[in-house]
């Protein structure tokens, strides 16, 4: 089993990579430096919440393998190989699905339903989430007027710096919550105050990223040009010595905006399952569509003004959830419930948005 799971992990990782090459544009001739255009990152945007779609499906195929729980069980031994391991993951991840130890074959069905669901349902969420991620690194952009070929180049670095920060939290808090089951009420004291913030916050208490306290430590110890040269991104040399540019210090911003982001949308995640892997994956694959969804949503996050308060709604019900898991256990709540109240919340903001549209506030992509 352990060739199995090493199989499923590769697979996964090699599937990325190509899609990250292919989003890139690396594997296309001058692809890399063209500028992206709306049809592009529709395009994009599509190919990668399809891939989101494609892997939904096969997570339910090959999940049991990832916790060595047999497919094809030998005759008779049905409850050593399904049944127990099943019992057994769902004690440790406090899993919803039904167990029926006289149908094994179909404990282990329900078992990849589950695992399809909790993952969709944690892939939604990320990707809902990072919508308000968007907007700030929007702001970001603004403030630093940022061209649309340098905005591209930056978020190359920022999804890629985000994969690593995602994964570290993934694995980091998976390890906590093992070791400390309390930590998750932590986290759902943590989403309900991120939740109300979100809901009471206006855009224009946004702070002035120009001002960011990170921002001026840096300009005190590394030597910051004024100007970025053509040709150039995050330093360049002149007369011997090293400068580092303005589009160094906004890639900064945006790091430090994924963490802030994944202090929220990782526990979040939590809230829909412990299982590491299903939050791993969900929280990556919804990460790298990110970029193509900014260019995509650049020009119009103000239409979709309501799906801030669909957002904080999402945090706080999750949050809600957690603290209050016996009790949800107790009414028969499960992880089809989980999804149908997510999808809710956000379809019913999106078509609030669109049905009662708010004048724009001139918030656009900064194009040269």
């Amino acid at each position: 089993m352990l060739s199995h799971k090493i199989w499923v992990i590769a697979g996964f990782f090699g599937v990325l990579l190509v899609g990250l090459l292919l989003d890139l544009g690396l594997l296309h001739k001058g692809g890399k430096h063209s500028p992206m255009t709306l049809a592009q990152s529709a395009k994009r945007s599509a190919a990668w919440f399809g891939l989101g779609l494609l892997a939904t499906w096969v997570i339910s195929w090959v999940h049991p393998f990832l916790h060595d729980i047999a497919v094809h069980a030998p005759a008779g031994q049905e409850q050593e190989w399904i049944i127990e391991p099943l019992e057994e993951y769902r004690q440790q991840y406090h899993a919803s699905f039904e167990l029926d130890v006289n149908r094994p074959e179909q404990s282990l069905q329900n078992f990849k339903t589950y695992a399809a669901t909790a993952f969709f349902t944690g892939y939604l969420v990320e990707y809902a989430l990072s919508v308000d991620n968007l907007f700030v690194m929007l702001l970001i952009f603004q403030a630093f007027r940022v061209g649309a070929m340098e905005q591209k180049e930056i978020l190359v670095w920022g999804v890629i710096g985000a994969i690593v920060l995602r994964a570290l939290f993934v694995f980091l808090g998976s390890a906590l919550v093992q070791q400390f089951h309390a930590v998750l009420y932590g986290f759902g004291i943590l989403l309900l105050y991120s939740g109300f913030k979100l809901f009471w916050q206006k855009a224009d208490e946004e702070s002035d990223p120009l001002q960011h306290p990170v921002l001026k430590w840096l300009r005190g110890k590394l030597p910051i040009s004024e100007k970025t040269p053509e040709g150039v991104l995050f330093r360049f040399k002149e007369q011997g010595k090293t400068w580092f540019t303005p589009l160094f210090l906004v890639l900064v911003l945006v790091e430090l905006t994924d963490v802030v982001f994944a202090v929220d949308s990782v526990p979040a995640i939590f809230g829909i399952t412990t299982d590491p892997y299903l939050v791993f994956f969900s929280n990556i694959l919804a990460v790298m569509g990110l970029r193509s969804l900014y260019f995509l949503l650049g020009h119009s996050l103000d239409k979709f003004y309501a799906l801030q308060y669909g957002l904080s709604l999402i945090l706080v019900f999750i949050g809600a959830k957690m603290l209050l898991e016996p009790y949800f256990h107790a009414i028969g709540f499960t992880h089809v419930h989980n999804l149908m109240v997510i999808l809710g919340i956000l379809m019913t903001s999106i078509l609030w948005s669109l049905g009662f549209p708010k004048r724009a506030t001139g918030a656009a992509i900064v194009e040269e």
